[in-house]
């Protein structure tokens, strides 16, 4: 076993002792999966949340399981590191007919449809605005299409995408990564991306809630990070990108997708935009100040005779700084 795989002798033994009880074995299988809340954890299980938050502080004391909050709610998540492994190889060896595990998956995807369901309503309720805004530019196939090009064929190790909305991105490029973090301000757009990576099956990715002004990542931790159709939303645009490239890796790339300079007004007071779009000049300045290399840029122009419609712009810059041997931060490691 890989030295990072290992476990010390009185790590081993925290590990077996926290696994050795029903309760939390059952939730382990179940984190196995997918996140969970402490209110998800009790509707399966039938027990009292003073029970279910006990289990799990065993669970993350012994590093098995790792804590997200997220406004008022926590977010539970098997760990990365060698215990993660060896929960995950427990899980992977445990019978899949067991008429009790049997029962809280079937409890689980019961509370998983139910939850899709709320997504989709929530969806549906602003679809309206959304087909408006999409109606001005080029479809989101062209767009994916394009974006699929910039990046290339190669795979990465991680993905960052900031203001992940639905999820989108995680699922159109879920074969390139290893691992993904999508992070949004959003509650409500977060149980959207929740439910649609629930749909896709992507264990791989998980979303967080977070300041796209204020990263919760280590520095120099993602290969990819993209910014889709995102600051034109922002009041400081800059500043966001700043936090984007802290949380690349040397030799990573950065992905920006929004519009170009437009003079649509109506998007401000209809739908919230505080930028009516971003130059060339413009993001190449932003991204010399920070240090990365401008690589490509394509443009996704209308028709010469769809004057009211937007160019959707893609940049793709990168760390220029050299991959050293030194060791490299875990993404999903949460920093103070």
């Amino acid at each position: 076993m890989p030295e990072q795989n290992s476990l010390s002798l009185d790590a081993g033994l925290a590990v077996l002792r926290a696994v050795a009880e029903e309760t939390r074995l059952r939730l382990v299988s179940l984190l196995a999966e997918s996140e969970l809340t402490v209110k998800d954890a009790t509707a399966i299980l039938g027990q009292s949340q003073p029970r279910i938050s006990r289990h799990l502080k065993l669970l993350a004391e012994a590093h098995l399981i790792r804590r997200y909050p997220e406004g008022s709610w926590v977010y539970y998540r098997l760990g990365d590191g060698a215990e993660g492994a060896f929960a995950r190889d427990l899980v992977a060896r445990l019978q899949a007919s067991d008429p009790v595990l049997v029962a809280d998956r079937e409890r689980f995807e019961a509370l998983r449809r139910a939850k899709a369901e709320e997504a989709a309503r929530y969806f549906a309720s602003k679809a309206r605005t959304w087909d408006e805004e999409r109606s001005l530019h080029a479809a989101d196939s062209e767009v994916e299409r394009a974006i699929l090009a910039a990046l290339g064929p190669q795979s990465f190790r991680s993905f960052l995408d900031l203001g992940t909305g639905t999820g989108r991105l995680l699922e159109l490029l879920s074969d390139r990564y290893d691992t993904a973090l999508g992070i949004d301000a959003s509650h409500d757009m977060l149980a959207v991306a929740r439910a649609n990576l629930a749909r896709a099956d992507l264990g791989a990715a998980q979303v967080r809630h977070g300041d796209i002004y204020a990263l919760n990542v280590p520095p120099r931790s993602f290969d990819v990070v993209a910014v889709h159709q995102v600051l034109h939303f922002l009041e400081d645009p800059a500043r966001a990108l700043a936090e984007a490239a802290r949380a690349l890796r040397p030799g990573g790339r950065l992905l920006i997708v929004d519009f170009a300079p437009h003079g649509l007004e109506f998007l401000r007071e209809e739908h919230a935009h505080r930028r009516l779009g971003f130059s060339h000049d413009q993001m190449k300045s932003w991204l010399q100040g920070l240090d990365l290399d401008l690589e490509q840029v394509t443009d996704l122009a209308p028709r010469a005779e769809e004057t009211q419609k937007l160019t959707v712009t893609l940049w793709v810059a990168r760390d220029p700084r050299i991959i050293t041997d030194l060791p490299v931060a875990d993404p999903n490691r949460e920093v103070a």
